[in-house]
C-alpha cells in the first residue's frame, strides 16, 4: 500500500436509534461521541434504519399500491384469482 493516500480507518459503533441495535465494526467515518468497548474507543454513529428496523429484514414489508396500478394490471391481463 502506498503511504499517506488512504483515509484513517478506525473502530465505529453504529447505533439504530429506533431499536437500540448496535453494530461494532471499522470505518472511515467519525463523530463527536465516543464509547469504550472492551478497552477500545469507538466513534458512535447514530442511524435511523438498520437491519433490525428495516421492513424488508423484519418481515413487515408491505406492498404499496400507488394509484391502483395492481388493479389496472389485473383488469388488463385478467390475473390474480
Amino acid at each position: 500500500m502506498k503511504k499517506d493516500i488512504h483515509p484513517e480507518y478506525h473502530p465505529v459503533l453504529f447505533v439504530d436509534v429506533g431499536t437500540d441495535f448496535e453494530v461494532a465494526t471499522r470505518s472511515t467515518i467519525k463523530s463527536e461521541e465516543t464509547r469504550t468497548i472492551d478497552g477500545v474507543e469507538h466513534y458512535v454513529v447514530k442511524v435511523e434504519i438498520s437491519s433490525a428496523s428495516h421492513p424488508y429484514y423484519t418481515g413487515k414489508q408491505r406492498l404499496v399500491d400507488t394509484a391502483g396500478r395492481i388493479e389496472k394490471f389485473r383488469k388488463r391481463y385478467g390475473g390474480g384469482k
